[in-house]
């Protein structure tokens, strides 16, 4: 890959973007005006139609995220969390941070304002992201315009999805041709507070009784609550179906994704609490804190089904992504609360990924005993190159930006960038190879067992440009998964389940080797986890999971090191990390046919194992609230009307390991009326914060704290052909 370089992102016309974004609307509009309410019957070909698991409301009954197989979630032995299409819809989703808040055991950290990051069972994560069940683990922030609903694994998963991992994954399904379905036109037009229009398209065209094409589109333009802070992006989402055969499907897609918008690295904290302030004050510079991710992306699958019922899949994604962010940024307020450091740093990524999976699923038994049998191969090649530059007051020297008021905190003065001794300039080569074998045994008429074992082979070749030392590491890494499920009724499942899960030193982002840490051992986390799920009715599943989860392998510094008779100064150690413990409970489906629900709770106690430096053992982890609710219903009065009604609650959690600044906990209420005009247009109205709330949303660290969404109102109106 060439190298790259650092550059200034300056935003297009904002009357422009408005302006194109009101065209495509309109265009769409009139050609959806064009067609006459009764077009032709669609062509069906029953023998391949290919459909996603039935979801019926906010519930979902199956998903292949666990096993690689298509499996009843209450014969999954693991938490499994599914966001269907119609809950994403009915709470106005649009991305990864919207969506966490109704995942029991998963949060959301704030990402430096440039990136999606979750918070899986206490582990932070920017990279355990996958689309389709093919790794997406670039930095970005996704949006949810062309995904058919998003899919959570808690607890490691690694004898599925390889490295990383630790906590669980997010992994989105997205939306493709319907073969031998209907045709079909859906536009969404949507305008909210500070100024948000956001418009999105889904069509679907039956080309032959065997082929279909989809077409999924976005378009966004939006200010914020935050001074300075707008978000621009846009994206594309072409798929094709095709039935070679009745028992071969192929699909195809492409993606053109791009998101433009200010790195909002929101107020710092003064005396152990965010820093009193207006919420829509923004520290540093909107202007000069540019952030603009692009993606391009290939993906297709080859499905064929045997005449003894065994099947076929292979995968494949490429993408390539380039991204850009530069920040000016708030950082220590002095004791008396008056002035405020600042900060500036750029930095450039770009990445290729490229990655093939192969699976083979039959049936056997031996004797009484059921087998359903996974065989599989994945390859993988990331190719990444970064670039960081810290920013300075003068064109030449160390000299910092200085402080500013934090009554006026927005920083004006010169701004220069260039290298320091530490920061970023490298690239690196990962390479994966993979074997994986799972067995889905009927042991007995109520026992199942899942056992399965992962062999990954993964190098890494980095090269430090600043220091032009090259490294090469390679990690054999061996994933095993156990799970029991008892069923004593069919609607009643108890299970338990051992999973384990490595990141490698080179870490989730492929970007931390060093000379001190390239010879040590990947870190290692293993859950273990029992649970229950019940299918009261056909349309409603509870579920409740206890878990352990035990971070291993934690490198730290030698407290010994340069001491005499001790080790060299740097000398690195393994450690055990640290332990969560929690519970969690969940419930989605319909309480009656006019009433449907969804609900997540979460109990998670953390705290680190061993000391590491400053920081004892027994310290609470850094963004983990011990408690957390959600809630949302939905209530249909008759065919045209309804109306929802949701609560978030989040206990205080520390910004950062040392515990030193508490973001106080909340509660918030959200509400949406919904109104069916015909079978070809409906409109919702939904409102965030319905009180007015003031709160704290999401910290990076001490000084990098985002507020809370005041009250906030969304409009949107769908019409459909």
């Amino acid at each position: 890959m060439s190298s790259i370089t650092a550059r200034p992102l300056h935003p297009p016309s904002r009357a422009a973007r408005r302006l194109a974004a009101a065209s495509l609307v309109l265009a769409i509009t009139v050609r959806l005006a064009a067609q006459s309410p009764s077009s032709e019957p669609p062509v069906r070909l029953e023998p391949v139609r290919i459909e996603a698991a039935r979801e019926d409301g906010y519930h979902a009954s199956r998903a292949r995220l666990a096993t690689k197989t298509d499996t009843p979630l209450i014969d999954t032995p693991q938490s499994i969390t599914v966001l269907t299409k119609e809950l994403l819809a009915d709470t106005a989703v649009t991305s990864i941070g919207d969506a966490t808040r109704y995942i029991p055991g998963v949060g959301t950290a704030q990402g430096e304002g440039n990136r999606d990051t979750v918070v899986l069972r206490g582990n932070t994560s920017t990279g355990d992201y996958f689309v389709d069940g093919l790794r997406d683990d670039v930095q970005y922030y996704r949006d949810f315009y062309n995904i058919e609903r998003l899919e959570a694994l808690k607890g490691p998963g690694g004898m599925i999805f390889g490295r990383g991992g630790p906590g669980g994954v997010l992994n989105r399904v997205t939306k493709q041709a319907l073969i031998g379905g209907p045709s079909f036109q859906e536009i969404t037009a949507l305008a909210g507070s500070w100024d948000q229009y956001r418009g999105t398209f889904d069509f679907n065209q039956s080309l032959a009784p065997a082929a279909s094409l989809r077409l999924t589109g976005l378009y966004e333009d939006s200010n914020s609550f935050r001074d300075g802070v707008y978000l621009q992006r846009q994206g594309v989402n072409p798929t094709l179906g095709v039935a070679l055969s009745k028992q071969t499907i192929l699909r195809a897609g492409f993606e053109y994704f791009d998101d433009e918008r200010v790195a909002d690295r929101g107020v710092p904290s003064l005396k152990g609490r965010p820093l009193k302030t207006a919420e829509t004050t923004f520290f540093g510079d909107p202007t000069r804190s540019p952030t603009e991710t692009t993606v391009y992306a290939f993906n297709a699958s080859l499905d064929h089904t045997f005449a003894n019922g065994a099947t076929l899949r292979n995968a494949t994604r490429y993408a390539t992504y380039e991204k850009f962010y530069q920040n000016v940024f708030p950082g220590t307020v002095n004791p008396a609360g008056t002035l405020v450091a600042i900060s500036a740093y750029n930095q450039a990524n770009d990445r290729e990924n490229l990655f093939n999976q192969t699976d083979y699923v039959f049936d056997f038994s031996t004797g009484p005993v059921a087998h359903t049998m996974l065989l599989g191969l994945e390859l993988g090649r990331q190719e990444t190159d970064n670039l960081r530059l810290t920013g300075y007051s003068t064109a030449t020297g160390t000299t910092s930006l200085g402080n500013v008021s934090t009554t006026h905190p927005r920083y004006s003065g010169p701004l220069f960038f260039r290298p320091n001794a530490t920061d970023a300039d490298n690239d690196s080569t990962a390479k994966s190879a993979a074997i994986y074998l799972q067995d889905q045994i009927q042991l007995l008429p109520k026992l199942q067992l899942i056992a399965g074992l992962r062999l990954d082979r993964f190098e890494v070749d980095f090269l430090n440009h600043r220091t032009g030392q090259n490294l090469d590491t390679s990690d054999d890494l061996i994933s095993p998964r156990v799970g029991l499920v008892y069923k004593p009724i069919e609607t009643l499942a108890l299970y338990a389940s051992h999973t384990l899960a490595y990141v490698p030193r080179a870490g989730e982002q492929l970007s931390s080797l060093s000379a001190t840490n390239a010879s040590l051992a990947p870190e290692s986390f293993e859950n273990l986890e029992i649970g229950v799920k019940w299918d009261p009715a056909p349309r409603l599943s509870l579920t409740a999971a206890a878990y352990r989860l035990d971070r291993s392998n934690q490198a730290i510094t030698d407290p010994t090191a340069g001491t005499p008779g001790g080790p060299p100064p740097g000398t690195l150690i393994l450690v055990d990390g640290q332990r969560v413990e929690g519970i969690e409970l969940g419930a989605s489906g319909k309480i009656t046919d006019l009433w449907t629900v969804t609900a997540a709770y979460a109990y998670q106690d953390g705290e680190t194992q061993s000391a590491n430096g400053a920081i004892p053992a027994g310290t609470r982890i850094q963004q983990l609230p011990r408690n957390t609710f959600s809630l949302w219903n939905r209530y249909d009065f008759n065919s045209a009307w309804g109306a929802g009604l949701g609560a978030i609650y989040r206990d205080e959690l520390f910004a950062a390991a040392d515990n030193a600044v508490t973001l106080p906990g909340y509660v918030r209420f959200d509400a949406a009326v919904f109104y069916r005009f015909n079978e070809h247009l409906h409109a919702q109205l939904n409102i965030e914060n319905l009180f007015d709330c003031a709160y704290y949303a999401t910290a990076h660290n001490n000084n990098n704290i985002t507020p809370g969404s005041p009250l906030a109102i969304r409009l949107g109106l769908t019409a459909r052909f």
